[in-house]
Parts: C-alpha cells; sequence; structure tokens
C-alpha cells in the first residue's frame, strides 16, 4: 500500500516523497523562509517531520489492505545547522513484527548527514467488528 497522495501536512510544508518501496522511503523538502525559527535556522521540526513522514511511507508500503500505522516514538539526532536549501530523507526499515516496526532515517543537506532518527511504529489492524460486517 502506498502513502494516499493528498497529505494535508505534507502539502503544508512543502514536503514531497520522491520514492516509496518496500520498507524503504526517499522524501525532500525545499527550506526556505517559513520553515526557519527565530534565529534564521531550520526549525527542528522540520527535521522532525520530515523523518516522521518517511518513516511512516516507507513502513505504509508494507501494509496490508486496510492497515495503518501510528508512530509510537521517535529519537531523534540534530548534527548540523540548516540554513536554507534541498534536504533529502531517507529511510529504511530496521525489523518488522505482527504489531511494531523499526525504521531509521537519515537527513541530509548537500550530501552531509544533518540529522538522524530512530522510529519504533504500531501497525493497526481494525476488528473485525470495525471493519465491519462481512470482512
Amino acid at each position: 500500500m502506498i502513502v494516499p497522495p493528498h497529505h494535508p501536512f505534507a502539502e503544508l510544508i512543502g514536503l514531497q516523497v520522491e520514492q516509496q518501496a518496500a520498507g524503504e522511503s526517499t522524501l525532500t523538502l525545499l527550506a526556505c523562509e517559513k520553515h526557519m525559527n527565530p534565529h534564521k535556522v531550520l526549525h527542528g521540526a522540520v527535521l522532525y517531520a520530515l523523518a516522521d513522514t518517511g518513516m511512516g511511507a516507507a513502513l505504509y508500503s508494507t501494509l496490508a489492505p486496510g492497515e495503518f500505522c501510528a508512530t509510537i516514538e521517535i529519537k531523534i539526532n540534530y548534527f548540523k545547522p540548516v540554513l536554507s536549501g534541498r534536504l533529502v530523507c531517507k529511510t529504511h526499515m530496521l525489523s518488522r513484527g505482527k504489531s511494531v516496526a523499526n525504521l531509521e532515517s537519515r537527513i541530509y543537506f548537500e550530501q552531509v548527514l544533518v540529522a538522524q532518527a530512530n522510529g519504533n511504529y504500531a501497525i493497526i489492524r481494525p476488528s473485525r467488528t470495525e471493519a465491519g460486517p462481512g470482512v
């Protein structure tokens, strides 16, 4: 299953899904004035959003019809400040069980690693009563 093309938050911040395959994704974002903190440096929440959305995109590509996922927790390390320009987030799945998956995202600016994140996601299957009769 591929992440649906309409993703309101991703659209709001200008995040683009460039590639999505089984357990992997590549996302991009052009950092500009609206993404900056008061010190004119890219806000950490933008990098977090790239990692979180990248992990969701990578995991969604492995889900069965009707399944969805939700973030349990993410740990992110920020290595270098970003002032503006194109960011690339590369994500891959490290492990996947029946109900939890672990993924890693690396975010680059001009081939320099600026942040790295590791996250755990719940894999949610609707119950038969939630799915409706006959499902």
